[in-house]
């Protein structure tokens, strides 16, 4: 199969970088992120279709701000920068650019100044809105660029030498409050850069089935098994790729919510039929290790830890395994690097097994962001429920139980959690969150029922809307639905006598609770 067009995005540190790789993508055009510390050879290898150099925080010039690899400027194709790209290239090029004495940063009208490809199909005589983020401007242009938009506060708004296709724009078209941002950047990529597109999931399926079944070959696969989003689809790829090869371990800790195991396990054989799958019952071994232990940290070390023994015991008896599957999604792997190539935080979807199990990694969707991710499980034809399921953390139910894990708080939870997820879905707001879940805290209150005191435990509700979970805002649920699902529990589940609901968002909170 040829390979997709691709545009490839230089990243100088903007908030939005991740924001125009998937602008790119929705247009049907395949991106890729490298950082701006790549090497020439990273760049060359690369053979992008185009380019696009994203914002950053730095000011231009300064000790230690990004510079423009000038390998990028040789491969002679379609060019635009965005914000700080664009001071980037001024500058690089032998423009000039002025400090700000203070960061522009909001809603600002544009002005088309000239006429110009990046502009088809916008009126000329009137001005939009677009949004600014800068401190730097640029102040003259390069030689073989002219100015083609401005606003009240920037002469050079935009600029393009249309002979080398060479585009820069001073806002950031990838933002929703960007008007005519997606009509920009459609501009760019099939105007000016006449990109096809191809990037569609249908076609990624079929590609990635070739290439999995081509560096696969005859060995064996092992692919921890959650019954999440990412592990299923992954699964799904790897048995049309190699049917009876792959072999998928599912380990239910205990810490699973309720009837979780047996739906998956059902769903998998509804849906996957032919798929090797070992169902590990591992309850007792894992609670006998976590009884008493109260530190989050330490129980999370030591789900890890015994994930790993139990995962990597269940791998050894399969003959001929050579690769380890995994659910690796593209976020996983651009978060692990910054702009300038330190390390954020490292990815690992099994915990990091032994380097003596000395399996080599295939990660048939670590090109996708979650969304695409959904679309390819679609093309699959898996259900709904496992398309839409909400993230759940790996240590499952033991950071949602706050304190020590008991089997008797276990239960309390599973049944007000199974409650909380009724409600979410019976109330049509569940597709809607980025997550919903009851947390068990470790206190207790009076209360009375029935004309008799009682002294029971406080469960917590969590409900977030979010993107990427890398911020999170607290959900505004309906008065009416919160009072249901607290009416429920308290009738329904015995010990719980107060429901409470967090209001937090991230930052400065977290998610989850622990």
């Amino acid at each position: 199969m040829p390979p997709y067009s691709k545009v490839l995005i230089i990243d100088f540190g903007s908030q939005y970088t991740q924001l125009i790789a998937r602008r790119v993508r929705e247009a049907g055009v395949y991106s890729e992120i490298l950082s701006c510390s790549a090497s020439d050879a990273q760049i060359q290898e690369s053979a992008p279709s185009a380019i696009i150099l994203s914002g950053g925080p730095d000011s231009v010039g300064e000790p230690g701000s990004p510079t423009l690899n000038p390998a990028i400027l040789t491969l002679g194709v379609p060019l635009l920068g965005i914000c700080y790209g664009m001071q980037l290239l001024a500058h690089s090029l032998g423009g000039s650019l002025v400090g700000a004495q203070d960061r522009e940063y909001g809603a600002a009208q544009l002005r088309l100044s000239s006429k110009s490809q990046l502009w088809d199909g916008l009126a000329a005589d009137l001005p939009f809105t677009v949004w600014m983020s800068h401190g730097d401007r640029v102040t003259s242009l390069p030689e073989g660029f002219h100015a083609i938009a401005s606003t009240a506060t920037v002469n050079i708004a935009a600029m393009a030498d249309e002979k080398r296709r060479v585009y820069a724009v001073q806002f950031h078209p990838e933002v929703h409050h960007t008007q005519n941002g997606a009509r920009i950047l459609h501009n760019f990529l099939f105007t000016i850069a006449g990109l096809t597109a191809d990037w569609t999931m249908g076609a990624f399926i079929e590609r990635s089935i070739e290439e999995c079944r081509r560096i696969i070959g005859n060995s064996s696969v092992v692919l921890g098994l959650s019954g999440g989003i990412d592990s299923t689809v992954a699964a799904a790829i790897l048995h049309r790729a190699i049917g009876g090869q792959l072999h998928c371990i599912l380990v239910d800790q205990g810490l699973m919510r309720l009837n979780e195991t047996e739906e998956v396990v059902s769903m998998l054989n509804a849906h996957l039929p032919g798929l090797n799958l070992h169902c590990i019952r591992a309850q007792e071994l894992f609670l006998s290790r976590l009884a008493g232990v109260e530190d989050p940290e330490q129980k999370r070390k030591i789900i890890g830890h015994t994930f790993i023994e139990v995962f990597e015991r269940e791998a050894r008896a399969i003959p001929n395994v050579r690769f380890l599957g995994q659910g690796t999604v593209y976020p996983d792997v651009i978060e692990s690097y910054s702009a300038k190539g330190v390390v954020i935080k490292s990815h690992h979807n099994v915990g990091g097994l032994p380097e003596k199990m000395r399996l080599e990694l295939i990660e048939p969707l670590r090109e996708l962001f979650k969304d695409e991710v959904r679309a390819v499980g679609a093309e699959l034809n898996l259900p709904e429920d496992v398309i839409w399921r909400q993230p759940f953390p790996g240590p499952g139910l033991a950071v949602r139980v706050l304190g020590a894990v008991s089997e008797e708080r276990l239960s309390i939870l599973r049944a007000a959690d199974h409650i909380v997820q009724q409600e979410l879905r019976a109330a049509g707001l569940y597709r809607s969150l980025w997550q919903g879940f009851a947390v068990l805290l470790p206190l207790r209150t009076v209360g009375v029922m029935g004309d008799a005191r009682t002294y029971e435990h406080v469960l917590a509700l969590r409900a977030v809307n979010s993107v990427d979970a890398m911020t999170a805002d607290w959900a505004r649920l309906p008065y009416d639905f919160l009072a249901t699902v607290s009416s429920r529990i308290v009738s329904e589940v015995k010990g719980i006598n107060r429901v409470v609901y967090d209001i937090s968002s991230k930052p400065p909170s977290t998610i989850e609770w622990e």
